[in-house]
Parts: C-alpha cells; structure tokens; sequence
C-alpha cells in the first residue's frame, strides 16, 4: 500500500510566492550567466530559501514581499541581494557575494594535506539585516551595520552547506572581514591556519569582562595593542568549514589542536583606553552598551 503524499505546508498553501512570469523576470544576471552559481535556476533557489524557512521568518518580521537581484557581471563571483518590496538599497535585506573556486592551500600548512587543491563554495561577503528597524541608544551597531541583524544567520549557514554538499564541495569557505566575524563564524568554521585561530581566542580571553560587542569596536577602531605595545590591526584568513574528510581530520589532529594553544599562549593584548574614549568621542556616540 503506499504511503499517503505529505500535504503541502501552510506556508504554501497560504499564497503563491510569485506568478510565473516573475520567477524568471526578478532575478535577471547581468553578464556572464543569469543561473546562480550556474547551474540553479530562481525556482531551485526559492525551493531552497523555503526548505530552509528563510521566507517563513522573513514574514514573521513583516519583511514581505520580497524581490531579488542577481548581479553576474564579474562571475564567477556573483552578488545575491534580497529586499523587501523593492530594489531600493534602503530596503535591502540580504547582500551576499559568492563563488565557486578551486583553492590551493599555502606552503607552509600544505604539507599536512593528502590533496593539493580543494573546491569550496567561497563567501566573499555577506550582509543580513532589518532594514525597518534602527539602532538606539540602548543597542549600538556592530562594526559595519547600518541595520540590526536578522538573527537568522544558523538558518542561512546551513543553506550554504546545502549547497556546498549538493555540489559536492570539499567545503564553505569564508574571509572574515571583522574580528568579530571571526569570532561569531568560530562556532561554524575552522581557521585554517591553527596560529590565527590562536590569535582571536588569545584576544578574547584576555578580556572575558568586556562584551563581544564593544571588544569588536575596540579591535575595529585600532585600540588594541600587543605585549611590545604595536598596534593590533585585524587581517582576514581563510575560515573553513570542512565537508572533506580529509579537511575534518586536520582540524581534529593532535597537531592542529596544539599550534593553537602554543599561539595562544604566545600572545598577550592590552587596550589602548584613551585611544577608544577619543574615537567614540570624535564619533560623537552615546550609546549605553559602548560607554567606558
């Protein structure tokens, strides 16, 4: 006897997302290729932001409808924006850039791979926020924003690994662009060089009092110095997070695991206090959750 078909969500049943015609009309690539990343066309990508709940939490926020933009004008890299309502950059909710590409790991650590070269799904940049609320004084932005997140970054990561695993990629690949995108993709992804990894645990718990949010400020305004009194400045290094076995058991080995901690070790910050009073000063911020 077979078994009866699965009814179709309510979320569906509810309202069409969009009339045929939009499908192919609203996500138009300029140059290069109008299939994200190639090969998936607005209905695979609407199937996939459905499976995952992205448009049920967007209408929970009131974000609806939505439109959709892909720019293919320097593929393979290619920018994914999402907004409410229209294509308006004050509307935007989603800013994402990403690619496909192989990756050649460097010198100096390709020694404890079993390959020379790895296909990632690579995120070059990424965005999400809500772009009807604002910040007050109560709740300061992060380095970067201009809106309050979405609080659906678990939601999204996960759609890149559907994707990445559907296309059989070795892994995600992502440039931290702040410290504190590190520190936030730590929970997810590996730095792939075990010294760097030492380097954002190092800093984070030399200040274990102080809250995420105003250490990002505090690295990102160049507060941060090293034991010689330098300045700290932030730079972006590969974060993986592994699909390949091979990937997984380096980040699992004894050896990985003990450069981290000799890195950490190594290491020791202090902050610059009349450096960060004089730039939020000059900035001319109020914010309760930055205050000294």
């Amino acid at each position: 006897m077979k078994k009866p078909r699965p009814k179709k969500s309510a979320f569906w049943r509810e309202s069409p997302l969009f009339e045929e015609k939009e499908i192919f009309s609203t996500l138009e690539g300029r140059r290069g290729t109008s299939l994200f990343l190639g090969r998936y066309t607005l209905n695979e990508v609407i199937a996939v932001l459905n499976k995952k709940s992205f448009f049920k939490e967007a209408r929970k926020r009131k974000l609806w409808p939505l439109d959709f933009d892909l720019d293919s004008s320097e593929f393979p890299l290619q920018r994914v924006q999402i907004f409410y309502q229209e294509k308006k950059p004050e509307k935007m909710i989603v800013d994402l850039k990403v690619k496909e590409e192989v990756f050649y790991p460097k010198k100096k650590i390709a020694a404890y791979f079993p390959l020379s070269e790895y296909k990632f799904l690579i995120l070059d940049w990424l965005t999400l926020q809500n772009p009807l609320l604002n910040f007050s004084m109560e709740k300061s932005p992060l380095p970067g924003q201009s809106h309050p997140g979405l609080n659906l970054g678990k939601k999204v990561f996960d759609i890149f690994v559907y994707l990445a695993r559907l296309s059989r990629k070795d892994g995600v690949l992502a440039f931290p662009n702040y410290f504190h995108n590190a520190l936030l993709f730590s929970r997810y992804f590996h730095f792939l060089n075990p010294g760097k990894l030492g380097e954002v645990l190092a800093i984070r718990a030399t200040f274990p009092e102080l809250s995420f949010k105003k250490l990002a400020w505090i690295v990102y305004l160049d507060c941060m110095r090293d034991k010689n009194g330098r300045k700290y400045e932030w730079e972006a290094e590969e974060q993986i997070f592994p699909l390949n076995k091979a990937l997984n058991n380096y980040f699992d080995s004894k050896s990985y695991k003990e450069k981290v901690k000799e890195s950490q070790a190594q290491l020791s910050f202090k902050i610059d206090w009349e450096c960060y009073k004089k730039k939020i000063s000059e900035k001319g911020w109020k914010y309760k959750d930055l205050s000294l």
